[in-house]
């Protein structure tokens, strides 16, 4: 009977090995996913696809129906991503994702983009797309024998979304926004730093005990253009540890008051409890 039993296990045990070997088995996908990125001017694109081979089978006309609805790959829609606000053939697209669909024809293929929902092409068959166009294929004399989609003849604001397969190649014109952003960057940084920036400089000098004059001049700075009850609090604690009492203790009142106009109980009981703190000091050096 223990024989049974340790015939039956070993069995047991020698099915379990060859299942998880199988399970362990990888094979190639017929449609390998791609991802594509690419900065066009200042606008990361990225294009998420799968690729299919022709396999010495006719694409165009007999893999791909001419006229037909087509995921443009393989498996799932294939996904454009614009990081920012671009023109796709001429046509205005907001910054985000979008399922390319197309109708590939002999003298023209209509592409449409339709806001990404979900990896399911068919999905998007009877949605009226965002935008659509239609662009002339060209003939190529070099065969390209998988799928490919990629973004060329780039320069600042503009480049070309190609599209190819077997003979064919579709190319998309593509336009970036450049000069308003690098203009808004120019007026940024020729402008000089920004109150925030003024205030955590100063806020870093004061933690990390170096020069306070030099903290001072910063905080004075940041709460010259935009003055919170926070940066007020700090040019007080800067003026108390200086010990020019009188002028930390009119800030701190000056904190208070837009502290208690926002509801922040907390600053206004840490300002008072400074002020009765200086004035101690004050009165102090004053004997």
């Amino acid at each position: 009977m223990k024989k049974v039993f340790l015939s039956i296990a070993i069995a047991a045990m020698t099915a379990l090995s060859i299942h998880t070997l199988e399970a362990q088995i990888r094979t190639p996908a017929a449609s390998p996913s791609a991802e594509l990125k690419q900065t066009v001017g200042l606008t990361e694109v990225t294009i998420n696809y799968s690729r299919p081979s022709a396999k010495g089978r006719v694409v165009f006309g007999d893999l791909v129906p001419m006229n037909e609805l087509w995921r443009t790959g393989a498996n799932a829609a294939t996904k454009l991503t614009f990081g920012d606000n671009v023109k796709v053939a001429g046509k205005e697209l907001k910054k985000g994702s979008y399922a390319i669909i197309t109708a590939p024809g002999q003298d023209g293929w209509k592409v449409m983009l339709h806001m990404y929902e979900s990896t399911n092409w068919g999905s998007y068959a009877e949605k009226e797309p965002f935008a659509a166009f239609v662009i002339r294929p060209d003939r190529t004399a070099e065969f390209t024998e998988t799928f490919t989609i990629a973004i060329n003849d780039i320069t600042t604001t503009t480049a070309s979304i190609d599209i190819r397969w077997e003979n064919t190649k579709i190319s998309i014109p593509l336009e970036v926004e450049v000069d308003t952003r690098v203009q808004d960057d120019i007026k940024r940084v020729m402008a000089g730093p920004s109150a925030g920036d003024y205030s955590a400089a100063a806020s870093y000098y004061h933690d990390n005990g170096k020069d306070l004059n030099q903290a001072l001049e910063w905080i004075q700075k940041a709460n010259a253009s935009t003055p919170r009850y926070w940066t007020l609090r700090r040019e007080a604690q800067i003026l108390g540890d200086l010990k020019r009492y009188d002028e930390a203790i009119k800030v701190a009142e000056k904190s208070s008051a837009l502290a208690s106009e926002s509801g922040d109980d907390a600053y206004v009981r840490m300002n008072k409890k400074s002020i009765e703190e200086w004035s101690k000091m004050k009165g102090k050096t004053n004997k």
